[in-house]
């Protein structure tokens, strides 16, 4: 199986985006993909995109914390950052 390197990130957060479906970062632990949120309509259409994503981009449970910073720093993230 393909595994996903660190400079990946950038590129498999906006090609998530991309399909429609929300990825937050969580603490700095992990993150998800918002695909549950989508009315059904639309989930039925984007599951094949973001399908076709995860698979092109391979195992990446190793950079859960990796991903999570990436998308804690655009702004991707629970709880939101506080700005000061």
């Amino acid at each position: 199986m393909r595994v996903m390197t660190e400079e990946e990130i950038p590129a498999f957060v906006a090609e998530i985006a991309a399909t429609g479906c929300d990825i937050t970062g969580l603490a700095g632990i992990g993150y998800v993909i918002g695909d549950i949120d989508l009315p059904k309509s639309v989930y039925r259409k984007v599951l094949p995109k973001l399908q076709q994503v995860l698979t092109r981009y391979g195992e990446r449970d190793y950079l859960l914390e990796e991903i999570s910073t990436i998308l804690i720093s655009i702004g991707r993230s629970y709880p939101l950052p506080v700005r000061h």
